[in-house]
């Protein structure tokens, strides 16, 4: 369990950063889209992820609208990689002891 992220234990932080992980960069609007957040939440969120490194933040402009693009940092994408991984352990695990528990147990 030791590869377990604190920050991705939460599900809206870890649909933002496997979303991003799919992507270079990606807009604030799509990824408010995907992940079905108000603009604030997002922030919130984007705010906790890049504090702790996960995320990069550039804004800048299209035309004269602002814009704000969001992309997963190496440190980020490692993270991601080592937390599913803890994730598929504990699944694997689970149905190897329950395909044991299954023959162990088989009714008559």
């Amino acid at each position: 369990m030791a590869d377990f992220d604190q920050l991705l234990l939460d599900p809206t932080r870890l649909a933002i950063v496997s979303l991003l992980a799919a992507a270079e960069w990606a807009e604030f609007g799509f990824v408010r889209d995907s992940v079905q957040l108000s603009d604030s939440a997002l922030s919130k969120q984007v705010t906790t992820l890049s504090k702790n490194d996960y995320v990069e933040v550039r804004k800048g402009y299209v035309g004269k609208r602002p814009r704000t693009w969001l992309n997963l940092t190496p440190a980020g994408r490692a993270t991601l990689a080592d937390h599913i991984s803890a994730l598929q352990a504990i699944a694997e695990k689970a149905r190897a002891d329950g395909a044991i528990h299954s023959r162990e147990t088989q009714s008559p």
